[in-house]
């Protein structure tokens, strides 16, 4: 049986992946950062489904969960890590508070950065365990290419991790590990509910809170028509399994419009399609 590490499996993407992986076989890994969690996925997805307990900016527990990990795969490797694990968070950036960029950055870069440090060995960095390399796959977004006004701490961070990728992809080429991004647009997860429960918070009352209402307006519509978590599970599969994987997959609702044409025209006009829609100009 093929074995994977999925960090950040309790809802969303990562659930979506780990039901994808599990149903094709796999032995999913899957991190959570509470037990009750890890409890109602086991019951889910019964023997193809081990829980490991910890938080992917947590350095000491990683090693402790990577140590578990080699423990169950008896001198085998690992056939796959995914670094799913991340949060949005949104405001404008002159205002935004540091300690929330901090954490932006932390989870969504150095959290894939620490994981695949720990888990490496296991992946084919280790000679002394049996087996093909693995691959990563490192989870992106639309935003890894072009960032959006008010996710600007979001789209640094899955720029970065654009990056992390590239470099770690070739550099890798030295252990046959390969390295694949998938950059998924809208997914509908419970993640839209939460950011409309949290409101504009602390910049309702500046210039800003009439264009970012505008803003979330239109990414909660946009979200929760996007696509079914286990769409990007499969691309994930794919990722995975292809003889031939691409580098990069991009997995996005209304891809002319959302993904095609933002990368193709020139930057200024689409600043100023963004600018008109959420009001930020007249």
């Amino acid at each position: 049986m093929k074995s994977v590490v999925v960090t950040g499996v309790s809802t969303g993407i990562g659930a979506g992946v780990a039901r994808v992986l599990a149903a094709a076989g796999f032995r999913v890994f899957g991190t959570v950062r509470k037990i009750a969690d890890a409890a109602a996925l086991s019951a889910e997805f019964g023997d193809r489904f081990t829980p490991i307990v910890f938080d992917v900016t947590d350095e000491a527990a990683i090693a402790i969960a990577a140590t578990e990990v080699r423990a169950a795969l008896g001198g085998a490797r690992l056939n796959g890590l995914v670094n799913n694990a991340g949060v949005a968070v949104s405001g404008p950036l002159t205002l935004q508070p540091p300690e929330d960029f901090r954490r932006q950055i932390e989870v969504n870069l150095v959290g894939p950065f620490l994981v695949t440090q720990a888990f490496a060995p296991l992946l084919g960095t280790d000679p002394s365990l049996t087996g093909s390399p693995g691959r990563i796959v490192n989870i992106s977004s639309v935003g890894g290419k072009f960032a959006a006004p008010f996710l600007g701490a979001y789209a640094a961070s899955k720029h970065a991790l654009e990056g992390y990728s590239e470099a770690l992809r070739r550099e890798l080429m030295l252990y046959g590990i390969d390295v694949v991004i998938v950059g998924p647009g809208s997914v509908a997860t419970p993640i839209w509910d939460k950011a409309e429960a949290a409101g504009l918070g602390p910049y309702a009352g500046t210039a800003y809170a009439g264009p970012m209402q505008r803003f979330s307006d239109y990414m909660l519509t946009q979200g929760r028509k996007g696509f079914p978590p286990e769409k990007i599970g499969q691309v994930v599969l794919t990722a995975l399994t292809a003889t031939k994987p691409k580098v990069r997959y991009a997995v996005v609702p209304g891809a002319l419009t959302n993904w095609i044409m933002p990368t193709l025209l020139p930057k200024r006009i689409v600043d100023r399609i963004f600018g008109r829609a959420a009001g930020l100009l007249p």
